[in-house]
């Protein structure tokens, strides 16, 4: 079951109408008994990683290339017409291609998780008009997150109220300078940098 404020175009409506929907004081944020059951509804805040196939599967799929299809032709080729040192040569090349792809995959997959591991942060939250300091994973729809300078934003959040606020989307948009909250701004600070 989703949230009725999950199926709307929730960014464009007005503050009041969102903490109605989210069923959330605006001052006060939510009771214990509400996280708790938001908490079971829609699970922790965080990305849930796909799993990948397995590793047999994923050093197949290093054969999956155009130019490994021609390697092999060739090499089935030049083993028809008996020239089996050539065709050694190439499958060798297809193999050892394969071996360093799926290894630097490994890698790579590794790096990911490890960072992924690092970039949990903290968050801080109003609850039963209390100010409280929480893993971002344990934010949930209705949560009223207060952001102050430096912080990572936990969540995808709809702006109360905010003072010279400037948001570094730099890992989202490629965009090279803060931007000023509001699309306008940022397009006029991405036009003067470059």
């Amino acid at each position: 079951m989703t949230s009725p404020l999950l199926a709307r175009h929730w960014h464009h409506l007005p503050e009041g109408e969102v903490a109605d929907l989210l069923e959330t004081d605006p001052s006060r944020g939510l009771d214990t008994f509400a996280v708790e059951h938001r908490t079971a509804q829609f699970g922790p805040n965080e990305v849930t990683v796909k799993r990948g196939s397995g590793a047999f599967m994923r050093f197949l799929l290093q054969f999956h290339q155009p130019l490994i299809y021609i390697l092999i032709a060739a090499g089935v080729i030049k083993a028809l017409l008996g020239d089996w040192l050539d065709a050694a040569v190439i499958f060798g090349v297809v193999l050892v291609n394969a071996g360093i792809g799926f290894i630097q995959e490994e890698k790579a997959t590794a790096a990911i998780a490890a960072l992924a591991d690092t970039l949990v942060s903290d968050a801080t939250i109003v609850r039963a008009g209390q100010r409280l300091v929480i893993s971002a994973r344990d934010v949930v729809p209705g949560d009223l997150v207060v952001l102050a300078a430096g912080d990572k934003v936990p969540a995808d959040i709809r702006l109360l109220s905010a003072r010279e606020m400037d948001v570094d989307e730099s890992a989202l948009t490629g965009e090279s300078v803060p931007c000023r909250e509001g699309r306008a701004a940022c397009e006029r600070a991405s036009d003067r940098s470059g």
